[in-house]
């Protein structure tokens, strides 16, 4: 026994159709025509054309067209019922009222004709009151909306997703904080106000910001770098707002002493050039700059004060930018993780790091190297900062910004391989 043949369902028109039919139009071409290419019957692309067509001249234009005037042309009376592949449409038409059927408005009236249709809840009042009053008591319960979907399945009818909804919009007076797990806690960290330096106001960041701005555009930036964890030696950088010129000095390890006597070697090496570019330091609040006064001590008149040193609030780093981020090139040549002991860096390590360190351009500075800043605004102190610490310009063609520089010079000094 054959089955009765089932009804094919309808499917809505798509913009790929709503195209064609436009296309269709504009030849001229006739309703049977089109809707056997597309595997429609007539009537679908007839009332598709009458329902979606809108006004191109006159009142309402850019509109759907809700009804024909009496003086209107026959054409849209009847098929095409627009002015769609008219051969009079551009030249020779004087009709103070015309109509057109364009497949991107036609697609944007039915979409906006389809939302509106979906507003509003699929129940009857008293149903639909019914069903929150149960909604709203299992969720006081503490059950969720798919506990509630499974349970009340016949006598709610809805869905979890349908109950969620619900929820969210606020019916039955719910929203998602009755939920349990809709609505997340998690109370975000605040930063804390920054601490003030332990070394006294006198010396403190807001002491600093105090001064003159010529003056804190000349400051240095001192930190330290370190390498491995095993390792005691480590380098002392010197960040030169003015020039972005770093220096790196090698210490035998990170105390006090050490960056005091680092200091006193670079003021005896270069006199003239440590007075003009130390007058202010800014560092951090490590164990190795505790010894603000053995910093500030001239190793040539201990008498004398060589600079004044301050510092940054307690965990505030980037109070010194300038310093951390040009520690990015410095690892550029020294990376971490490589198994790069500082244990074995010597001094003419530390002058091939700062001499392609600082021979590279510089967008700030136009183009300029940091030597050739140094050099062009001291001159001859300048000259005798670089001949003291054994760095020399390299030219961009040979400029190495990778260990690959001081492992070629270690090798034609007869020396070993820095990496393991």
């Amino acid at each position: 026994m054959r089955g009765k043949k089932q009804r094919k369902r309808y499917r809505r028109l798509d913009r790929a159709e709503r195209a064609a039919i436009q296309s269709g139009l504009d030849k001229g071409r006739s309703c049977r025509q089109m809707a056997r290419d597309l595997g429609r019957s007539p009537s679908t692309v007839a009332d598709e054309v009458a329902r979606n067509r809108t006004v191109a001249k006159g009142p309402g234009k850019g509109e759907r067209v809700r009804g024909v005037p009496d003086d209107a042309c026959p054409r849209l009376l009847s098929w095409p019922r627009c002015c769609n592949g008219c051969r009079n449409l551009r030249y020779r038409c004087r009709r103070r009222w015309r109509c057109e059927y364009s497949a991107a408005r036609a697609q944007a009236l039915a979409d906006a004709e389809l939302r509106e249709s979906r507003i509003g809840v699929d129940r009857d009042e008293a149903g639909f009151e019914y069903a929150m009053g149960l909604i709203r008591c299992d969720v006081a319960r503490g059950l969720s909306p798919q506990q509630i979907a499974l349970a009340r399945a016949g006598q709610i009818g809805a869905s979890p997703s349908t109950i969620y909804r619900w929820i969210s919009r606020g019916y039955a007076g719910m929203c998602d904080l009755d939920l349990r797990r809709k609505c997340g806690y998690k109370p975000r960290s605040r930063s804390e106000p920054p601490r003030p330096t332990a070394h006294g106001g006198a010396r403190s960041f807001s002491a600093f910001m105090g001064l003159p701005e010529e003056e804190r555009a000349r400051a240095c930036e001192m930190d330290t770098v370190i390498g491995l964890r095993s390792d005691r030696r480590c380098l002392l950088t010197l960040y030169l707002r003015a020039f972005r010129f770093q220096l790196a000095l090698l210490m035998p390890d990170k105390t006090a002493a050490s960056t005091e006597s680092a200091l006193d070697m670079l003021e005896r090496a270069a006199p003239n050039a440590f007075a003009r570019l130390f007058p202010l330091v800014l560092t951090d609040n490590g164990a190795e700059f505790a010894d603000s006064e053995g910093i500030e001590r001239s190793a040539l008149d201990p008498a004398a004060r060589r600079c004044s040193v301050y510092y940054c609030d307690a965990r505030q780093s980037q109070q010194k930018g300038g310093c951390e981020r040009n520690h990015v090139e410095v690892r550029k040549i020294l990376p971490k993780g490589r198994g790069i002991s500082f244990d074995r860096l010597g001094g003419r390590d530390c002058a091939v790091l700062m001499s392609h360190l600082n021979s590279e351009p510089r967008p700030s500075l136009g183009g300029m190297c940091a030597i050739d800043m140094l050099l062009a605004a001291l001159g001859a102190d300048g000259r005798e900062l670089l001949d003291a610490l054994g760095v020399e310009k390299v030219p961009y063609g040979e400029l190495d910004m990778t260990v690959g520089a001081v492992e070629a010079d270690r090798r034609r000094r007869g020396e070993g391989p820095l990496m393991p």
